[in-house]
Formats: structure tokens, sequence, C-alpha cells
């Protein structure tokens, strides 16, 4: 097993390096304005984001982002638990979400810059907005699902409605809780940058965009790169978390197979 493992973990590592040495070898004799040498980005890379613009660029980004996405992450899980504790309140709630969530979120951009302004909280309001809903969806999924005799026999021994809730209900809920986490941080990010790419003045969207605007090609895919690190860095870092939180329930899954 730990052959297997130190396998796929040598896979994972070789495939991104194979694929930056060939993307490193074919733009290195690259006169096309657009698709700059490797080499200049990467140059480009460490004189922009280490650590000149961090201040100034990255800290804003990133406060907005985890803001809005702790945010969507109480206001889904708690509407989560609600909806899928009543089903009378599912049923009467679900035109309404299905409605909210099929707004695209360009879309709210104006109302967003209209409301609240031009600052931080449109940009946090469009991310919270959107990564409310994979988590909410998924929170009311677990729990209306989970298995009613845990539910009963709960009920039979008199166990205390908020115990019931955390003992029993959020525990089996909580994979898909977890799931619907892990779809948000990525919609997150994307948000993040869509938001800072209009009516901001800094940022790492902002950057991106401006530097397009600039033709300081370098510039900009040195920001795309970094949101892509920035993306990894997140995923690598929740799937830390969740394998902590949800570890008796990996035990379990060995257990029963």
């Amino acid at each position: 097993m730990s052959g297997r493992r130190a396998l796929l973990i040598g896979v994972e590592v070789a495939v991104p390096v194979l694929v930056i040495a060939v993307i490193w070898f074919w733009s290195s004799g690259s006169d096309v304005y657009y698709f700059p040498p490797l080499n200049d980005v990467l140059t480009t890379f460490k004189d922009t984001w280490l650590f000149d613009r961090i201040g100034s660029d990255v800290v804003p980004s990133l406060v907005r982002l985890f803001i809005g996405y702790f945010i969507a992450v109480a206001l889904g899980v708690g509407g989560g638990i609600a909806l899928g504790l009543s089903p009378v309140l599912r049923r009467v709630t679900a035109p309404i979400v299905e409605f909210l969530r099929a707004v695209p979120a360009p879309a709210l951009l104006p109302f967003a810059l209209l409301v609240l302004g031009v600052g931080n909280d449109s940009k946090i309001f469009i991310i919270a907005f959107v990564c409310v809903w994979p988590i909410l969806l998924n929170a009311v999924d677990g729990v209306s699902g989970v298995d009613p005799t845990l539910v009963d026999t709960g009920r039979v021994y008199r166990i205390p409605a908020r115990d019931r809730l955390r003992r029993v209900v959020l525990p089996a809920a909580a994979p898909q809780i977890f799931a619907g986490m892990r779809t948000s941080l990525s919609l997150a990010l994307i948000l993040m940058v869509i938001s800072e790419m209009v009516a901001s003045s800094n940022g790492i969207g902002y950057f991106v965009l401006q530097s397009q605007r600039s033709f300081a090609i370098p510039e900009m895919w040195s920001g795309i790169i970094l949101l892509g690190l920035l993306g990894y860095a997140f995923n690598a870092v929740f799937l830390l978390v969740e394998r902590r939180a949800l570890a008796w329930h990996r035990g379990a899954r060995a257990g029963s197979e």
C-alpha cells in the first residue's frame, strides 16, 4: 500500500514538472507577443509577486475572498440545516431558492455596485451570494437524508433536540456539507477575480485586467499563474482540514468494507 501511495505521489509531482518542461522548451524561442517565453513570465512573477504587490493586491483580494466565503458557509450551513429538518419549509422555499441560485453572478454586478458602492462590500456580496448555494443545497440533502432510524432512536431515548442535531444529524450530513464547501471555495476564487475586474482599484483580478489593457503580457500571465497557485493551495489546505474533520467517516467506510 505504501509503495502504491509513493507511486501516486511521484506521478502527481512528475506530471506538472513534465508539463512545465514542455512549455518551457516550446516557448523558449517564441516570438509571439501574446505567448512570451516561460522564463520571462517566471522572472516577471518573481519581480512582481515576491513580494512587491503582496500588500497592495494579494492581501485585499484574500480578505474579500475569505469574508465572502465564510459568510456563505455560515448562511449555507445554517439555512441548510433548517430546510433539511423541515420538509414543509423546504417545499415552501424551493421556488425562491431555485430562482435565486439561477441568477448569473455577473448580472448582479451592476446591482451590487449601485447599492453597495465600488468598495469591498459589493465584491464580498457577490462572492457570498454565489458561494452560498452549493453549501446550502448539499447541507439540505445531507440533513434530509439522515437515516430516520438514527433520529427515531434519539427521540426514543429522549435525547434533547440540540444533542441529536450535534451528535447525530450534523455528523451524518458532514460529508455532503464539506463537498459543498469545497465546490464553493473554487467559486469564491473565480468570483473574487470577476468582481475585481469591474470598478476596482486593487486586487489580483484588477492587476490582470490592467496588465492586459496596457499590453503588459508577462505581467498578465504572472497574475494568472498566481491565481492557479492560490487555487491549488486552497484546495490542498481544505483537503487537509476535511481529512481531519471526517477521519471518523473514512474509518467507518473502511470498517464496513
